[in-house]
């Protein structure tokens, strides 16, 4: 979402400063979600857990805002029906890639959507790349590289899935930063949820067996990504971010990958290469360049930066 649609009046430091406090919870449970969704692939097929994750999510998040459902008109529908489609095709992809690639891969992979989203604007908008951006890029792509390649210099195709699910996001988030001009935003945040809900519902009788939770592990899989990362995370985000700076949640949104490869170690004992560290560490590098930027008319002189925000 584009930091130009905040608002310009001076926030207050303990209004901020709380904010930044959601914004750094939801960023962790985001950074969960691929753990989770791992542990959830141990019991469901893939459009399955799509389908539960974000049909929970939404008859949660709708029950509780549900005036808003009820007052909605065509527009928010028609632009809700678009973000949903978007989220199923994304969220289709990193599921299926998480069940070829590791869960740091994933959750540095993804995280490239930061850097995805001027590549789009540049190609389909005409919005030319900065240069700070093309650097991002260029880091990253090594990044990429060291992250993913193996002696046979060939990357997996979960790799694949989980960029090409980046690419998708990078989509929503532009799609998303026209839509909310004009229509209320957390109606339209939960709207997607159902809409992807339903798609993962279909797709799921179609080609897969639907079923519910059987075990306790499922059960936390599932109720872990449908409260914690989609409903909490997705309100909790549109709260926060009317409280904060775009920079601050550039900043934040970066912690994800990070999140990730903690839980991963934290939880299944995942270490990656040391050559896979580097890598991380390139596009992380990648991913903040083409966030920030900074402006150094000659030496010695203080520098101003600002980030947009990249998070939906």
């Amino acid at each position: 979402m584009d930091g130009s649609n905040f608002s310009k009046k001076p926030l207050g430091s303990d209004t901020q400063l709380k904010a930044n406090f959601i914004m750094l919870i939801v960023t962790m449970f985001w950074g969960s979600s691929y753990l989770f969704m791992k542990m959830g692939l141990g019991s469901f097929q893939e459009f399955n857990l799509v389908a539960l994750r974000f049909g929970i999510a939404f008859i949660l998040a709708g029950a509780l805002f549900y005036k808003r459902l009820i007052n909605m008109n065509f527009k928010t529908f028609f632009y809700g029906f678009i973000l949903g489609s978007l989220l199923f095709l994304l969220m289709s992809a990193v599921t299926f890639g998480l069940k070829f690639t590791s869960v740091s891969n994933a959750g540095f992979l993804f995280s490239l959507s930061v850097v995805f989203v001027p590549m789009l604007l540049a190609i389909f908008f005409k919005v030319k790349p900065e240069k700070r951006v093309i650097f991002g890029v260029g880091i990253a792509i090594i990044g990429i590289a060291l992250l993913t390649l193996n002696n046979k210099l060939s990357i997996n195709s979960g790799d694949y899935l989980i960029i090409l699910g980046a690419i998708v996001y990078a989509l929503q988030i532009i799609f998303t930063d026209k839509f909310t001009k004009n229509v209320d935003s957390i109606t339209l945040g939960i709207l997607q949820l159902g809409v992807a809900g339903a798609w993962g519902l279909l797709f799921s009788f179609l080609f897969e067996e639907p079923h519910l939770p059987s075990t306790s592990e499922a059960w936390v899989s599932i109720m872990a990504l449908s409260v914690l990362c989609s409903a909490i995370g997705f309100i909790g985000q549109a709260v926060a971010q009317k409280h904060t700076t775009p920079t601050h949640t550039g900043l934040i949104f970066s912690l994800e990958p990070v999140f990730a490869a903690f839980f991963a170690f934290m939880f299944i004992n995942e270490v990656l290469p040391v050559k896979g560290y580097v890598g991380a560490i390139l596009i992380l590098v990648g991913v903040l360049i083409a966030q920030f930027k900074f402006k150094k008319p000659f030496f010695g002189k203080k520098f101003n930066q600002s980030v947009d925000g990249s998070k939906v």
